[in-house]
């Protein structure tokens, strides 16, 4: 049997989804509020003084802390089903359904949040692993559930879900550094 792991933004998509999702949930004005605030965090990752996934963890603070989980997971449902196709690179999609069409096992491995990814994997009949976020009391807490994955977080996940020497050959699609412990684990594997 084979196995087929895809990166999700970048990979997948001609654009990050976290950005676009950020655009897409919150008005104009908030959104500039937000990024701007945002910055100083930002400017820390970039010099490698903060970890990515605290700086994450900030930026999701900052848009949607004590947001009604309920509320957070319709709008991440509606972004998902009526955003994602428009942003999905169609020639590498066409990659992922010829190893569907093929019988092989595939799962997007992705650091963005399974609440804007699920819905549209659900739809295309894809396993998802992914960043997840933390609600208590019906409120999202500005934290992640999960660690961030992302880089050896990737691995991780993946030898959590499945024991990736069974497969007879895998395939691993990415586009950046966060996945060099993925793309490790491949027999085939696509840098693009």
């Amino acid at each position: 049997m084979t196995l087929a792991l895809f990166d999700f933004d970048g990979t997948l998509t001609s654009k990050d989804s976290l950005g676009e999702f950020l655009k897409y949930s919150v008005s104009r004005e908030k959104y500039i509020i937000n990024m701007l605030k945002f910055t100083p965090y930002f400017i820390l990752w970039q010099l490698k003084l903060m970890r990515n996934d605290i700086a994450k963890q900030k930026l999701f603070k900052l848009f949607y802390d004590e947001i009604d989980e309920e509320v957070f997971k319709e709008l991440a449902t509606k972004f998902s089903l009526k955003k994602i196709d428009t942003i999905i690179r169609k020639e590498r999609l066409e990659i992922l359904k010829n190893h569907q069409a093929n019988g092989d096992r595939v799962v997007i491995v992705s650091a963005s949040v399974q609440c804007w990814i699920q819905p549209w994997c659900d739809k295309n009949n894809i396993e998802l692993l992914s960043t997840q976020l933390e609600f208590k009391n019906k409120k999202f807490t500005g934290r992640f559930l999960t660690k961030n994955c992302h880089g050896i977080e990737k691995e991780n996940r993946i030898r959590e879900l499945l024991h990736v020497e069974d497969y007879e050959t895998v395939y691993a699609y990415g586009d950046s550094s966060g996945d060099t412990q993925m793309l490790a684990l491949a027999d085939k594997a696509i840098l693009y």
